[in-house]
């Protein structure tokens, strides 16, 4: 997976983010596994909602279908 520099995240387009705000980077398919992986720690820790990690993994999984 390439690190995006914050430059080239700000550069990205919202529907390449799984969350508003910039959150869970999904432009490949490397950064859509992370996406779940990431979602699934902070859903664990209590940090992040059900609901928004239903709408990370059905994001990701949509990135991840088509490579």
């Amino acid at each position: 997976m390439s690190k995006l520099t914050t430059s080239q995240r700000d550069k990205l387009p919202a529907d390449k983010f799984a969350l508003p705000g910039h959150k869970y980077p999904i432009e490949d398919a490397a950064h859509a596994r992370n996406a779940k992986a990431r979602a699934a720690q902070q859903a664990k820790a209590g940090r992040l909602s059900p609901t928004d990690l239903k709408k990370v993994d059905e994001k990701a999984d949509r990135v991840l279908k088509k490579s």
